[in-house]
């Protein structure tokens, strides 16, 4: 089945690219309604084989949030891609966009915040309080 942007895929499809043995390995998964061929990525992924392996042939969206994922593993996204999840399959999760060290989602209009305020404001803070601390014991 095709669509305007691209092919459209049912879940039962992508169930059976579960196949995580032997030559003829094929691991798809579903992030987001959109689905994704990542057998090439197995060796590849700095989390390992296992997790991707784990949740190969489902919707892995929930999981693939929980573990914060940064804007360069989401544009990595796109080499694997295949296609759309069929209507019917969809769950319309969002992508909910890298998180911040601290663990929240970064929201869109911060993900390019300046240099200033991510480093220099910081680091003068940390200068202010180290010559504070070097007055007091003296």
């Amino acid at each position: 089945m095709e669509s305007e942007g691209g092919k459209v895929y049912r879940l039962s499809e992508v169930e059976q690219h579960n196949i995580t043995k032997g030559e003829n390995k094929s691991v798809w998964t579903v992030i987001h309604d959109k689905v994704y061929d990542i057998t090439q990525f197995l060796d590849e992924h700095p989390g390992g084989e296992e997790i991707l392996l784990e949740n190969s042939g489902k919707d892995a969206s929930e999981e693939f949030e929980d573990v914060g994922h940064s804007s360069d593993a989401r544009e990595m996204l796109n080499d694997y891609y295949l296609g759309e999840l069929h209507e019917d399959d969809k769950t319309g999760s969002q992508d909910q966009g890298p998180k911040a060290w601290g663990g929240a989602p970064v929201p869109v209009e911060q993900n390019n915040s300046s240099w200033i305020s991510s480093y220099l404001v910081p680091m003068g803070i940390a200068f202010g309080c180290a010559m504070a601390y070097r007055y007091v014991m003296g």
